[in-house]
């Protein structure tokens, strides 16, 4: 046992010189990768980083492959990058499904034309057909005569004589609309003239809401001339082409189209004029009502604003309410609302907004006709399926002003596309010498 003790240090001494310094060294966190703090293993590779060049992928020398917050840095900056390029692709797939959609709902298969050098038939007309031939207007056969600026869509109403001239009217949903119109008045029917037409859309993929034009009594043509030739040229009994183009821009100024509708319409009671709106897609009373309350909503806000903005009364007396903060505006309006509960609107049929001298206001609505039927621009005989029926009548005249003017004055309106058909064509008739325009309708 005393030979045993005394070997084990010399055998110890000879262990630790044998040894080498590696084997010899104390462990710790920095010098033993399992004892590092971070879970992220090194790499076999370098990391690869993309260069603003898609096309370029070049090892980022900068990184150390064994630095933990540079590789988790790197990591964050991939995944973002490949974050972005997600949403960027989502955002693209969302944006072409919308348009697809816009697209389909928008076109009409029924109405497209013909495919050139076949038979078939599309749409129920001939493919080899004409153009024009085979066209329908509320199930009347349509003849096209002419071409260029000559050219004339006619169409047989039951109840008129002769034929109807027609109007394109740019889509092919709702592909016409009469010249002229008749519309119930106390002594029989009255005739409306065709001043303007355009196309309701809304979003920006210039989704079809409806056709809209505006009519005017054929009597009261010579005095709608009068008021547009005299807001130009007091003097003038016609204007020459440097005051019809003074004319077409103030009726597309914001302000000035405004100033001078309002005189015409509270000015000039005689005048009776009639909006015209047939949908182009199936709808009904409540989408259309809603429009046009819209409408209204925002031109009171207006109203309001600029009555807020007047200078305050003196002392001891109060500020007057305005007429559209009255408790008999709030009436009328209720009563507007009243005229459209229920009720169906589809493509084709015929919402007809007329106004009398004394701002009356008179809704009416007709069917779509089928095939064969009377034709709209004539009152139906009683009991036929097309016939026109008075939804209602309100006395206020700030509902149906209000109303007009949200198709043509001021800066935003329902159709810009109305509007600018509109004033071409107030721009036509002040071309004509006063009391010259009942001779311009055929």
């Amino acid at each position: 046992m005393q030979s045993l003790t005394r070997s084990t240090p010399r055998l110890l001494s000879r262990r630790l010189l044998t040894l080498r310094p590696q084997q010899f060294r104390c462990a710790s966190r920095y010098s033993s990768p399992n004892a590092r703090p971070s879970t992220l293993v090194a790499p076999t590779e370098p990391f690869t980083f993309r260069t603003p060049d898609a096309s370029l992928a070049i090892p980022n020398p900068e990184i150390n492959p064994y630095d933990a917050a540079a590789l988790r840095t790197a990591a964050l900056e991939k995944r973002r990058y490949h974050l972005q390029r997600m949403r960027f692709a989502g955002i693209g797939l969302v944006l072409s499904l919308l348009m697809t959609v816009g697209v389909v709902w928008n076109v009409d298969l029924d109405q497209m034309g013909p495919v050139e050098g076949t038979g078939k038939k599309i749409g129920g007309l001939r493919a080899d057909a004409p153009s024009g031939a085979g066209e329908t207007f509320q199930g009347k056969e349509v003849k096209v005569l002419g071409r260029g600026e000559g050219k004339k869509i006619l169409a047989k109403v039951e109840g008129e004589e002769g034929e109807v001239e027609l109007v394109e009217t740019g889509t092919s949903s709702v592909p016409h609309f009469p010249r002229t119109i008749r519309l119930p008045a106390a002594a029989g029917e009255e005739q409306y003239t065709l001043l303007g037409l355009g196309i309701r859309t809304v979003s920006f993929l210039s989704i079809q809401v409806y056709v809209a034009g505006m009519y005017v009594r054929t009597a009261d043509l010579s005095k709608l001339q009068a008021q547009l030739i005299h807001a130009v040229n007091p003097m003038a009994s016609t204007l020459i082409p440097s005051e019809q183009e003074s004319l077409r821009t103030a009726l597309l100024d914001p302000t000035r189209s405004a100033e001078l509708w309002q005189s015409i319409l509270s000015a000039s009671p005689e005048i009776h004029t009639a909006w015209r709106v047939v949908p182009t897609r199936n709808t009904d009373f409540a989408h259309l009502r809603d429009g046009w309350v819209t409408g209204i909503g925002k031109r009171t806000a207006e109203a309001r604003q600029l009555a807020a903005a007047a200078p305050a009364p003196p002392a001891g007396q109060v500020k007057a309410i305005s007429q559209y903060e009255a408790e008999d505006f709030g009436l009328a309006m209720k009563g507007f609302m009243s005229l459209f509960a229920g009720g169906k609107a589809p493509k084709g049929s015929v919402m007809i907004l007329s106004r009398k001298g004394n701002g009356v206001l008179d809704v009416w609505f007709q069917e779509k006709a089928p095939s064969g039927a009377p034709d709209e621009s004539s009152v139906a005989k009683a009991g036929s399926k097309t016939e026109v029926k008075l939804l209602g009548s309100v006395g206020d005249d700030r509902i149906s002003r209000l109303i007009w003017m949200n198709y043509l004055g001021g800066e935003k309106v329902s159709s810009e596309a109305a509007r600018k058909g509109v004033a071409e064509g107030c721009v036509t008739f002040a071309g004509r010498p006063v009391g010259s325009g009942e001779g311009m309708v055929s």
